[in-house]
C-alpha cells in the first residue's frame, strides 16, 4: 500500500512563488514515475510536470520556464517549485506517484496513486 501527503499550497498574488511537497510513504519497493497534476475550475485533470526515475523531467507547455520539479529519492518526496505564477494557474495540484509496492496481502503490485488534493489560488 502507498500513502501520499501534499504540502504547501495557498494564496499567492501574480508574479509570486509557491512550493509544493509530496511525501510517498508505506510498503513500497521502487518508485518510478512521480508527477503533478492540475485541476481548474470547470476543466479536466491535467498533467503539470512529470519526473523520473533517472532524474528526465518533462513539462506542460503553460509551465514550460516557471515550474521545476524535483525529487528526493531518500524520502521517496516530490517537489514542485512554481514560479512567476499567473492566475491561470489557480487549480487544485495533485501529485501521482507510480510505484512497486507490496499489497496488504504481502505480494508485490504496481501503484498508480494520487494525492488528497492542495489548493493553490493565485490572485491578479
Amino acid at each position: 500500500q502507498v500513502q501520499l501527503v501534499e504540502s504547501g499550497g495557498g494564496l499567492v498574488q501574480a508574479g509570486g512563488s509557491l512550493r509544493l511537497s509530496c511525501a510517498a510513504s508505506g510498503t513500497i519497493l521502487s518508485i518510478n514515475a512521480m508527477g503533478w497534476y492540475r485541476q481548474g475550475p470547470g476543466n479536466q485533470r491535467e498533467l503539470v510536470a512529470v519526473i523520473t526515475s533517472g532524474g528526465t523531467a518533462n513539462y506542460s507547455d503553460s509551465v514550460k520556464g516557471r515550474f521545476t520539479i524535483s525529487r528526493e529519492n531518500a524520502k521517496n518526496t516530490v517537489y514542485l517549485q512554481m514560479n512567476r505564477l499567473k492566475p491561470e494557474d489557480t487549480a487544485v495540484y495533485y501529485c501521482n506517484v507510480r510505484s512497486r509496492a507490496y499489497t496488504v496481502t504481502m505480494r508485490l503490485a504496481d501503484f498508480s496513486s494520487w494525492g488528497q488534493g492542495t489548493q493553490v489560488t493565485v490572485s491578479s
